[in-house]
């Protein structure tokens, strides 16, 4: 028991800093290559903001625990949304400028009702798998050719610009981007073991563990890149996080359970969690789209996100004790 809870520490500590690295080395690697800041941050910082999410719920599907997989892939979105920009809207109202951003949401959107459709049988099949990860290839090209068309005009380049590491060698750059992906890897496979011990020791799902513990730690590096964004008035940066990160989620984690480990998951999932994700993704869309105003989250609706994580941990640990 003590030994696996020092995994699950020692794993969470390990993975927050091994994606620090990995995102300033592959950051830094392609600037120094001369890709546009627009598409570094689009998609190589949005890549390693969900790596650990990624590693996790591949070494999960792995040992044959599929279903933390895709209660990491879950339960990120929900904390993502709720913990993540409600604490950072609490700090400041978050406004929304970027064109490309506000095409993100729509997107987002839309992937989360096709794993609602995909989902409807209780099943998560390889060909489930291979769509998902096809369309988020799709995707990251769509984005690279958005960004590519007018780099100067969207407000989140410069914002990327600030936060891109522009003076670190190659070979340094490289060795980051190395050192991390390792760490990210050893990381996971202990955080991994870890949870997976608790789950058995105390009797609880490992969709549980999941949507609980695993997605409220694989979600700190958006909680620490979106506080950073809104205390620095980088508004575009701390909601871009966010949808970024949601949509690898929604498209690239929840296709590794598929692919890996193709079959039946909990009902729960389809009737709980997947409604509430739907419902957040909506709220999400109309804050920051705005539609007869700017888009903003502000402090009173950060302060309902805030209240919604809250409400769904009670909802979870009422599952439990059911």
């Amino acid at each position: 028991m003590l030994i696996d809870s020092l995994a699950i520490i020692a794993g969470f500590i390990m993975l927050i800093w091994s994606a620090d690295r990995f995102i300033i080395g592959a950051a830094a690697t392609a600037r120094n290559f001369d890709v546009p800041p627009l598409i570094i941050g689009l998609t190589i910082v949005g890549f390693g903001t969900s790596a650990p999410e990624m590693m996790v719920a591949g070494f999960a599907a792995y040992d044959g625990s599929p279903a933390m997989a895709i209660g990491n892939a879950l339960g990120s979105n929900i904390t993502n949304i709720t913990l993540v920009l409600g604490m950072a809207a609490l700090i400041t109202p978050l406004d929304v400028h970027s064109r490309i951003l506000k095409k993100e949401l729509p997107i987002l959107l839309f992937a989360t009702l096709l794993v609602l459709a995909l989902m409807r049988d209780l099943s998560l099949s390889r060909l489930d798998g291979f769509l998902l990860i096809s369309l988020l290839c799709l995707l990251m090209w769509w984005i690279a050719r958005a960004s590519m068309k007018n780099p100067g005009e969207d407000a989140l380049t410069n914002e990327y610009m600030d936060e891109i590491p522009d003076q670190m060698p190659t070979s340094h750059a490289l060795f980051w981007l190395v050192t991390g992906l390792v760490l990210l890897t050893v990381s996971s496979k202990i955080l991994v073991w870890g949870a997976v011990n608790i789950a058995t020791t105390f009797g609880v799902s490992e969709l549980i563990i999941g949507l609980t513990i695993i997605a409220i730690g694989t979600s700190l590096p958006e909680l620490a890149a979106s506080i950073t964004g809104a205390l620095k008035n980088e508004h575009d940066i701390a909601i871009g996080n966010v949808v970024g990160s949601n949509l690898f989620n929604t498209l690239g984690v929840l296709s590794i359970p598929a692919l890996i480990s193709p079959g039946g998951f909990q009902a729960d999932i389809l009737y709980r969690d997947l409604p509430v994700v739907l419902i957040l993704t909506i709220s999400l869309f109309a804050m920051a789209y705005g539609f007869r105003n700017k888009g903003r989250i502000n402090r009173f609706e950060g302060g309902l996100l805030l209240s919604a994580f809250i409400a769904y941990q009670m909802l979870l640990f009422f599952s439990i004790s059911a």
